[in-house]
């Protein structure tokens, strides 16, 4: 059970109307968040299908993010092992080249309340350019270059580009991201996930 504190946060959360106006649809906030959380991924904002099935990552990106971390949907899913908390809670809606940003209003309002419910994380992956400025905000330089310093925030935190279809070009032009980078995340994954259901946190 999570804590009433946080019950009743998320409760304000779903009822949230902060940014109506700028959204396509009607608010319908997504994520995942569970005191015991081990793992905390925090991206960008739920696309369109993950707005009609109210499940992040409920897509091709959340399909290649999982072979990334070694895990199947129902561990992914379950939310005593993964907290999944984007910068954005609500669909944005679509720009010129895929979705918009999230709404800054979210970061704003929701996600130091939400993140001090989190105690348990172990390792925190970030993705995409607007976790990284909410994360990493002293960190410069291009995605390739912030990835490829995986190590200097490593064990703690890792930071990923996204893995949407859209950056199969990148990938394929750095090769040692799934030949050093991938390897070292699904150790870390499963020894983690390992240590949750060794220590019984599954309450």
């Amino acid at each position: 059970m999570t804590k009433p504190e946080l019950t009743a946060l998320l409760h304000k959360l779903q009822h949230c109307e902060i940014c109506t106006a700028a959204l396509p649809q009607a608010p319908r906030p997504v994520l995942q968040i569970h005191p015991q959380a081990r793992i905390l991924i925090a991206a960008q904002a739920p696309g369109r299908r993950a707005h009609a099935s109210g499940l992040p990552f409920d897509d091709q990106s959340g399909e290649r993010l999982r072979e990334w971390l070694g895990v199947n949907r129902a561990q992914f899913y379950d939310p005593h092992l993964f907290a999944l908390v984007p910068m954005g809670f609500c669909y944005p809606g679509k720009g010129r080249a895929g979705d918009l940003p999230p709404r800054p209003e979210c970061a704003q309002h929701w996600r130091a309340p939400l993140l001090r419910h989190l105690n348990h994380v172990e390792l925190t992956l970030v993705i995409g350019q607007y976790a990284r400025k909410y994360h990493l905000p002293d960190t410069r330089g291009s995605l390739q270059d912030l990835v490829g310093n995986w190590r200097q925030y490593w064990p703690d935190l890792i930071p990923l580009p996204h893995p949407s279809p859209r950056n199969t070009l990148w990938l394929r032009r750095n090769p040692w991201f799934a030949e050093e980078v991938l390897p070292a995340l699904q150790t870390s994954v499963a020894r983690i996930l390992a240590s949750s259901i060794q220590t019984g946190t599954q309450d």
